[in-house]
């Protein structure tokens, strides 16, 4: 095995010019693999290996090493290019990676605030009665209580809201609308904006989007994403305070009040529920840190 091995790698520095840390890095990823297989057969040749091997392999790195999926892949990586050299210099018939899947990395979930901080959250911004306090107060709910994106927000006009079914009209990605309802509570904030709005600038002003800055431009995405990241810092510590976290609170405080996937999918305007599923993850994190607080035995 080790003279395949001994080409392969004189192949990536001459041919490739990879660097010494790359060459070392595949020598000990062939290495490793090699004594793998060689613990159950000692007389395994590269010829001799199949896909039930490196199958074996993964399971073995990912449950007794403790490995990441993308730790897991990047010693993959070494072996299919290792056997698509040994293809192509005739060496090996048969390339056993063709049949292997690599395993998944794990999708990070998705930061979101308590329903107890959003709560706090508004009501501290209530305070604020100037239109500029009005305004971001009502930025912060219509992503909490509808899950529209920035991009989405950014383009509403007045005439995407309508007051009286209380639902807006929003123009998702790929030119994709859809409706989505809100309450009582957020028809409130949207007249108490308009009427500070036209206090400021005048009924007549024509504007461009719903929302505008103190002096009557459009607001744009960096300010957007100040004013959630400034009054999220007034009530939480994670590391992420984007728009798009109040979506992932609205999404899982929808799950967490007994709402489907499928409804859920269609309001976020997500194309597939599995994309919605990350939520159900969400959730259940947030089910085990109820546990462990409340259990006396956790």
């Amino acid at each position: 095995m080790e003279l395949w091995t001994d080409s392969f790698l004189e192949y990536l520095k001459s041919e490739l010019n990879d660097s010494p840390l790359t060459l070392d890095a595949y020598a000990r990823d062939l290495v490793e693999f090699q004594d793998f297989v060689k613990e159950a057969d000692p007389d395994t040749e590269w010829i001799a290996v199949e896909a039930d091997d490196v199958r074996e392999w993964i399971i073995y790195l990912l449950d007794e090493q403790g490995l990441s999926a993308a730790s897991v892949n990047r010693k993959l990586s070494t072996l299919r290019t290792f056997y698509k050299y040994l293809r192509r210099m005739g060496w090996v018939s048969i390339n056993p990676m063709e049949k292997v899947t690599a395993p998944k990395k794990k999708r990070p979930l998705p930061y979101f605030v308590r329903e107890s901080e959003m709560d706090r959250l508004l009501e501290l911004t209530a305070q604020d009665r100037s239109f500029v306090g009005i305004r971001n107060r009502l930025i912060l709910m219509m992503f909490y209580v509808t899950g529209i994106r920035r991009a989405e927000l950014l383009g509403l006009t007045d005439a995407s809201v309508d007051l009286i079914a209380k639902q807006i009209k929003v123009d998702g990605k790929r030119s994709k609308q859809r409706i989505v309802p809100f309450g009582e509570e957020l028809e409130s904030e949207i007249r108490a904006y308009i009427n500070a709005r036209n206090e400021a600038f005048g009924q007549d002003a024509g504007f461009e989007t719903l929302f505008v800055t103190a002096k009557g431009a459009a607001m744009n995405k960096t300010q957007v994403s100040k004013v959630v990241k400034d009054n999220l810092s007034k009530v939480t510590t994670i590391k992420k305070r984007s728009p798009h976290v109040l979506r992932h609170s609205f999404a899982t405080a929808m799950l967490n009040n007994n709402a489907d996937l499928t409804s859920i999918q269609k309001l976020l305007g997500h194309e597939s529920v599995a994309t919605t599923e990350i939520y159900t993850h969400v959730s259940f994190e947030e089910l085990k840190s109820e546990y462990k607080n409340a259990h006396p035995r956790s």
